[in-house]
């Protein structure tokens, strides 16, 4: 991509905005996850997402008029971001039944740090400070405890879904920054639906291989699958690809701090996981470690 067409920029009060109402959004995330594992196995569960996430992304194609007219140089980078979301979601998907929805969204919030690391890597004028540095090992602290109390605490059967979280929340980073470059020269809606139908084909795949279990169908099943379809999926694919697409993917992404504290308070009245002290510990640390990161060089 050429700097010259970089058109991103420092987030303004309409991006803030945005940003944080998608934040709130992501937060319930994981919980919905939880909600529908009681009665779907983790690949069925992600293919039945994508399924909506990609309805949703063609109706708002089509109502917008979107171009989805294809170029050969965008086929190889919309292939590796669909793989790598299949391969993330996969990682989420699978560690969050392994795990609390507690310890999920504390350890998926981690991902703007992962995301400032590669931006740091690949944007030029998106360069960690000592400043933002200082932060993200602040937010570290709060991984270190999560992963110590899920080791040598009363949480240790924890330990394999937070490892599948970390790499989910590493892939999600990874992901936020690639899409942010290739969407300078790739439409919106192309990025969208290559990430739903490699999601769908693959899931779909592995799902009928390797999981046996007897479909069920349940109100609460249909109503996660609503939330992580068509409201995360589909809208929030749309804004949060938009953000990308118009601001420093560091700074969008930072806006996440909000998710852990959401996420515990919302798993604590939804999935009655009250909230030990090791995960208010952990929930402080990520989130004034990425607060501090936030803030603009000086």
């Amino acid at each position: 991509m050429s700097i010259s067409r970089d058109r991103r920029k420092y987030l303004d009060k309409k991006g803030t905005s945005l940003a944080f109402l998608f934040s709130l959004l992501w937060s319930g995330n994981p919980i919905s996850i939880k909600i529908g594992l009681e009665d779907a196995p983790a690949l069925r569960l992600g293919w039945m997402r994508f399924v909506l996430g990609g309805f949703v992304a063609i109706i708002w194609a089509i109502y917008t008029k979107q171009n989805i007219k294809l170029n050969k140089t965008d086929l190889l980078p919309l292939c590796g971001v669909g793989l790598l979301f299949a391969i993330q979601l996969s990682f989420m998907n699978i560690g969050q039944s392994y795990t609390s929805a507690g310890h999920g969204v504390i350890v998926i919030s981690t991902f703007p740090l992962w995301a400032s690391v590669f931006s740091h890597i690949l944007i030029p004028k998106d360069k960690l400070n000592k400043k933002r540095l200082i932060g993200m090992i602040i937010a570290y602290l709060g991984v270190v405890i999560l992963f110590w109390d899920s080791v040598v605490g009363t949480a240790n059967d924890y330990l394999f879904g937070d490892l599948l979280m970390l790499c989910s929340a590493i892939l999600l980073g990874a992901r936020q920054i690639y899409i942010s470059q290739i969407a300078q020269d790739i439409e919106q809606i192309n990025i969208l639906l290559s990430q739903a139908i490699i999601g769908i084909i693959s899931f779909l795949i592995f799902s009928t291989i390797f999981e046996k279990e007897v479909f069920i169908f349940s109100y609460s099943l249909l109503l996660a699958l609503i939330y992580q379809g068509i409201i995360i999926a589909g809208f929030g694919f749309i804004g949060q690809t938009w953000l990308l697409k118009n601001y420093l993917p560091s700074r969008v992404t930072l806006i996440s701090i909000s998710q852990p504290i959401f996420g515990v308070i919302l798993a604590w009245i939804i999935l009655n996981e009250k909230p030990g002290l090791e995960l208010i510990a952990a929930t402080f640390f990520v989130v004034i470690g990425s607060y501090y990161s936030l803030q603009k060089k000086e």
